[in-house]
């Protein structure tokens, strides 16, 4: 796996597929610096050897090339991040990107408009990523969000670097520690599967079940393998058609030895709502009108214990509605579980959007072993595929 520690940058343009995708506020300021910190690294090795850094990336969705995702709003939040001032190409093809890197001296740093203004790179077009990679010597692809998308920048233009490509060591890093998991887990390895459907996460739990020895199911996803199982759950979340599916995992996991493990007791409410009547109840005997929305103390106990005998431990998904305040308290609980397991010598990676939103936003952040920062991608990659960002640098 060549990463950018195998290349000497010294007098190259280094075009570095970054994934500067963050968040704005109503002011267009940058509010979750992470990624541009992930991305850090290896931008600086780049700069020591003596090269310079072309940074190519999207920001959301534009439609048309709206103002408001254009990524000069990023500008001097990524200069001050790196320490060093960051010049801005009005485009990412065209004579503006290419005056501007021709123009580009060890030691600087250029920022290319947003990629998405262009439909040729989600259309993973050769000609745009042909015109993307004149700009640049070597390619480097530090973009783990992405690189489960077969776009121009994260797939089609690794084909025009044959030698000169690489990862970053963003990327390497993603790749090493989902391998931890999947393939060097040292036992017991526990899955802490969440959030609110079992179809999203049905692959998911198909490819690991074989390198598991326990699943803990937890959020509005264990409804439905409760409900399946014959429990009552009131008006909590369900797919009523996957329910047959849920019976399935059960079985396929008895098969292969695997423990899943189940909410006994959930805290309920009246409503989904901050504000609602709370109770606890038996996760399978929830009256008719009240819905579970976070586990109860003893599963907290329950899923506690057995983290604490984990070596190995994947949390994917919150097992409550952290973002209400009186629903936080198991997604809490599992966070203090793998942080003492940790502490203990576990190898722990949280990854997917909801439980790295938790982890931060409870502190957990320096508590784990490794935080991913790819919701789509290590999912994918959990799910036993080949990510076409990451193929392509293989080739």
């Amino acid at each position: 796996m060549k990463t950018v520690e195998d290349f000497n940058f010294k007098g190259k343009k280094a075009l570095i597929r970054v994934d500067f995708n963050v968040p704005l506020n109503d002011q267009l300021e940058v509010t979750d610096t992470t990624r541009i910190e992930a991305a850090k690294p290896t931008i600086i090795k780049v700069l020591e050897d003596g090269g310079s850094c072309i940074l190519m990336s999207h920001l959301g969705r534009p439609k048309a090339k709206e103002n408001e995702f254009s990524l000069r709003h990023i500008l001097s939040k990524t200069a001050e991040i790196l320490g060093v001032t960051v010049k801005f190409a009005e485009d990412c093809i065209g004579s503006a990107a290419e005056e501007a890197a021709q123009a580009l001296q060890p030691g600087e740093i250029l920022l290319l408009e947003n990629l998405r203004y262009h439909d040729q790179e989600q259309q993973g077009d050769s000609n745009f990523a042909e015109q993307l990679a004149t700009l640049g010597d070597v390619y480097v692809n530090d973009a783990f969000g992405t690189a489960h998308r077969a776009h121009a920048s994260t797939a089609i233009i690794a084909k025009f670097f044959p030698e000169n490509k690489c990862f970053g060591l963003l990327l390497a890093s993603e790749i090493k520690n989902v391998r931890k998991v999947l393939e060097e887990g040292k036992s017991p390895v526990t899955a802490i599967i969440g959030g609110a459907k079992v179809s999203s996460k049905i692959t998911v739990i198909e490819n690991i079940l074989a390198k598991i020895d326990h699943l803990i199911v937890g959020g509005g996803m264990a409804f439905t393998f409760i409900k399946a199982q014959g429990g009552n759950i009131g008006s909590s979340l369900v797919e009523e058609d996957k329910q047959e599916l849920a019976l399935e995992i059960l079985e396929k996991a008895k098969a292969k030895n695997v423990r899943v493990h189940l909410p006994i007791d959930v805290i309920t409410a009246d409503s989904f709502s901050e504000f609602a009547t709370t109770d606890s109840e038996p996760a399978d005997a929830i009256p008719a009108g009240w819905m579970g929305l976070d586990a109860g103390e003893k599963t907290r106990q329950q899923f506690a214990d057995i983290i604490a005998e984990s070596k190995t431990i994947l949390w994917n998904g919150p097992v409550g509605v952290f973002e209400m305040e009186p629903f936080a308290q198991g997604t809490i609980a599992i966070g203090n579980a793998i942080a003492k397991a940790t502490e203990n010598g576990a190898f722990s990676l949280v990854g997917g959007g909801d439980s790295v939103a938790a982890v931060k936003q409870f502190g957990f952040e320096n508590n784990v072993s490794y935080v991913s920062t790819g919701g789509g991608a290590m999912l994918e990659m959990l799910e036993g595929k080949t990510l076409p960002g990451i193929q392509a640098i293989l080739e």
